[in-house]
């Protein structure tokens, strides 16, 4: 399997986080808002999700870590699984201008309030369905904060379409160390279906043929 990267994680950290406050406030009715992935989740309040997710340039520097990581040339060809409101696509557009950018998401509103500059390459789509792309088509397929979404069963044919789609591959989900990040997990997470430790997720990725690289990001 590939390598254990340290890249998404820079962004993360840097959000502050009061775990019980979002367990205490109304957190039933919050999931279930949430999982309809539309206004409340990305714009709403932040009880629901992301609470305003507009762009303002912070994935650049994931972007530009992308393209050192992977090698990435203009004129290479990469997809974004779960792509959201395509921030991180539109960096890596605006430094390879002459890329073949794909990405896809479950939201329609998430996609139709993507910057302008990439919309056009966007769709909907469930990650778990086939992908209508040829093996190996891209250069690199990502998946962040995604794949943790999707039950088991569908989390596997998620994986197994990365696999197959991309040249090299980058998953990133959330998982916990022990018991307290564990807790925390589950107070913050309103959409996640797939709790795992990091030696769970590997075993999985080993078990279903990935061979692509991974990170992990947690709740401390």
């Amino acid at each position: 399997m590939g390598k254990l990267l340290n890249i998404v994680t820079k962004l993360h950290t840097k959000t502050p986080r009061d775990y019980v406050a979002r367990m205490m406030d109304d957190k039933i009715e919050c999931m279930i808002k949430s999982k309809e992935y539309e206004y409340d989740y990305w714009d709403g309040d932040r009880k629901y999700g992301y609470g305003g997710y507009k762009y303002d340039g912070r994935h650049k520097i994931v972007a530009l870590d992308l393209i050192e990581q992977y090698n990435l040339k203009d004129g290479c060809k990469i997809l974004d699984v779960g792509c959201g409101k395509a921030f991180l696509l539109y960096e890596l557009q605006q430094l390879l201008p002459n890329a073949t950018i794909k990405g896809f998401d479950i939201s329609r509103y998430a996609l139709e309030h993507a910057k302008e500059e990439i919309k056009e390459n966007l769709f909907i789509h469930h990650a778990q369905e086939s992908y209508p792309f040829a093996d190996n088509e891209f250069d690199l397929v990502l998946s962040f904060t995604t794949l943790h979404n999707l039950k088991i069963y569908d989390l596997k044919k998620a994986v197994q379409e990365i696999q197959r789609v991309g040249k090299e591959k980058f998953i990133m989900v959330e998982a916990y160390r022990d018991e307290a990040e564990l807790f925390n997990l589950e107070c913050w997470a309103l959409t996640c279906e797939s709790f795992f430790r990091p030696d769970e997720w590997i075993w999985m990725y080993e078990e279903w043929g990935y061979s692509g690289d991974y990170e992990f990001i947690y709740f401390e």
